[in-house]
């Protein structure tokens, strides 16, 4: 399976020194939002698409443009333009086991193209749910919190006063990602805000958008239309969802029918 994984380049880009922000759909969809949204508001060119037979067979159309299930985008940030973002945008969640054979594939793309840093923004499951809901109301922000693969990547964190999840686990690829980054002696930083898991999270996206600004932008991003933009956002994700369920309901139906 390790091998199923393609990385097309659509378009030449040097990547050489750039934080790479990977943005699957998880818990409360704060990936794809996060992602997503910094897509849109850094302008970020398409450059690579990620291509396999485990991923699903849908494209995604925008404005008469059809979209690969996961995309490439990259651009220039900073107040001189001179430090480089890589934003990895999916809306669908990998299933358990094609985790860790996607993530070697990112890795090596990434230590190829010599970026510098991977940061996984992820939903945080709340237990709490209710009690949540009207704590946000008279709080300003989500919690977010901050774990790294390397103790470089951690200085960082400490410097931008982004709170260390010292105990529990980290699931789905922002794990495996982390534990790679520790083999490779690679910086990886999972950013992990608390999301409700039943729905998409606004407001816990915009939280992991906030801690990724500090770390990385220092722009005082404001986060306003993402709360706003969010609400169409998850229309799109939830119909990519449904869509996408549908098209493997039929699939196993028609493999069942031929079989």
């Amino acid at each position: 399976m390790m091998n199923d994984f393609d990385i097309i380049e659509l378009k030449r880009a040097n990547l050489k020194g750039a934080t790479v922000i990977e943005g699957f759909s998880s818990i409360g969809l704060v990936g794809s939002i996060t992602a997503n949204y910094l897509v849109n508001l850094l302008d970020l060119d398409l450059v690579a698409v990620l291509d396999s037979p485990y991923l699903p067979s849908v494209s995604i159309v925008r404005d008469g443009v059809p979209y690969s299930p996961v995309r490439v985008y990259s651009g220039n940030i900073g107040k001189k333009g001179n430090d480089k973002i890589v934003v990895i945008v999916s809306e669908f969640e990998p299933p358990q086991e094609i985790l860790k054979p996607l993530a070697w594939a990112i890795m090596d793309w990434l230590e190829y193209k010599g970026c510098r840093m991977v940061i996984s923004p992820e939903g945080l499951a709340n237990k709490a749910g209710e009690e949540v809901e009207e704590q946000s109301s008279n709080e300003d922000e989500c919690k977010v919190y901050a774990v790294a693969s390397t103790p470089r990547a951690r200085e960082v964190l400490i410097k931008n006063d982004i709170p260390v999840f010292e105990n529990g686990v980290v699931v789905g690829l922002a794990g495996v990602l982390l534990n790679e980054g520790v083999n490779r002696n690679f910086d990886v930083v999972s950013i992990l805000s608390e999301a409700h898991s039943d729905y998409p999270d606004a407001r816990a996206a915009a939280a992991a958008t906030e801690a990724i600004d500090r770390l990385l932008l220092h722009t005082q991003l404001d986060t306003q239309p993402l709360l706003e933009e969010a609400a169409l956002i998850e229309e799109a994700l939830m119909e990519i969802k449904k869509k996408t369920g549908e098209s493997e309901e039929l699939a196993k139906k028609r493999s069942i029918m031929y079989g």
